[in-house]
């Protein structure tokens, strides 16, 4: 019982740090971007990734070591659902990490280099689709986790 219930609490904590990190980039991407700034973009964008790895990790702990079992959630579409999500955020995901690094690579090159307004819009708006798709993912937690449609 207390390990099921560490690992839920990792498990919640890489979330959070998920969401935090994920509303800092959101933040940072204004068309006003200074060079400062764009560093810690792609400080960020290294944190939401390893985040990212730290929910799933944590997730497949709580699956195979958790108190209710993968027999629970295996059967449960919502588990489906929910990691099925979790995968097409980590799509979305692609393309601004993908400027991020191409926007450093330039940074280094060229110092005081910012993107341009456009790239900054384009990599905003996958970081927003991203975090309203995330919104989904704790109601599909919730109702696989009461075993709603198993």
């Amino acid at each position: 019982m207390l390990l099921d219930a560490f690992l839920a609490w990792f498990h919640y904590l890489a979330i959070f740090v998920l969401v935090v990190v994920l509303t800092a980039e959101a933040v940072l991407l204004r068309p006003d971007l200074t060079p400062a700034a764009l560093k810690r973009l792609v400080i960020y964008d290294r944190l939401y990734m390893f985040s990212a790895i730290a929910v799933l990790a944590t997730g497949v702990l709580r699956l195979t070591l958790g108190i209710k079992g993968a027999a629970f959630y295996m059967g449960n579409p919502w588990f489906h659902a929910k990691i099925t999500l979790f995968v097409v955020i980590g799509l979305c995901s692609a393309p601004p990490t993908l400027a991020f690094l191409r926007w450093a690579k330039q940074a280094r090159q060229q110092p005081g280099f910012v993107p341009t307004e456009p790239e900054i819009k384009r990599a905003r708006r996958w970081v927003m689709i991203e975090s309203h798709l995330f919104i989904f993912l704790p109601l599909f937690a919730v109702l696989m986790a009461r075993g709603i449609g198993a």
